[in-house]
């Protein structure tokens, strides 16, 4: 029983030194793979995905016009934050966000696009948009932001939301990220090609040693 299961785990080692011994004959194809997979994919990422550039608007959520200082203002101010974000992406201020900018979007489109999140423990909406325009990314936060606090004033007839940041232009874009999908490429690539390398190994039964004959057919030579 002792001598069984020392075989098997010696087949076992084997075949792992195997596919070591033959990824190390292919280590050139294996560094190609490396070059061509982080090339391709940065001068794809490079040339032909667009950038976009985020721009971000913030608006403060009131229950009353004074300082919420007890618990029950603290309790109110966070549940208007929840009706306030279902709010901002209701139809009536988007579509009128659409006709302000003349946006080629449909009203379901903007509404997936549009991000709103509300930072742990506070009273804060973050509206977020990402576009190929950095221009159009600030004015489109920063028109949603306006048009949300004045629907909100109307139909809730209270203190509206303040605008307390107001979105701008950025100068970087970000996406795509050219250096991490290279470094994507370029593991893809030494992934397949090491992949295809134990394949051929672990297929490969053909008998080329003593050792072979004896793994293969259970013959001492």
């Amino acid at each position: 029983m002792g001598n069984t299961q020392y075989e098997e785990n010696d087949e076992i080692e084997i075949d792992l030194l195997e596919i070591l011994l033959e990824l190390k004959k292919r280590v050139l194809w294996i560094l190609l793979a490396v070059v061509i997979g982080g090339a391709a994919f940065g001068l794809y990422s490079k040339l032909i995905l667009v950038p976009k550039y985020s721009s971000t608007a913030m608006m403060y959520v009131l229950s009353k016009e004074t300082t919420l200082t007890s618990l029950a203002d603290l309790q109110i101010g966070s549940q208007l934050t929840q009706d306030y974000k279902v709010m901002i992406t209701s139809r009536p201020v988007l579509e009128k966000v659409i006709t302000d900018l003349n946006l080629e979007y449909s009203y379901e489109e903007f509404k997936e696009e549009l991000v709103i999140e509300n930072p742990k423990d506070t009273r804060i909406l973050q509206l977020s948009i990402e576009e190929a325009d950095p221009n159009l990314a600030a004015d489109i936060v920063n028109t949603v932001a306006r048009r949300s606090s004045e629907y909100i004033g109307e139909i809730m007839e209270m203190i509206p939301p303040k605008i307390v940041e107001e979105g701008i232009a950025a100068e970087l874009p970000v996406t795509p990220n050219v250096l991490k999908n290279a470094v994507i490429g370029a593991l893809l690539g030494a992934v397949l090609v090491c992949g295809a390398v134990t394949l051929q190994v672990v297929m490969n039964d053909t008998i080329k040693t003593e050792e072979d004959i004896e793994k293969y057919l259970k013959i001492s030579t």
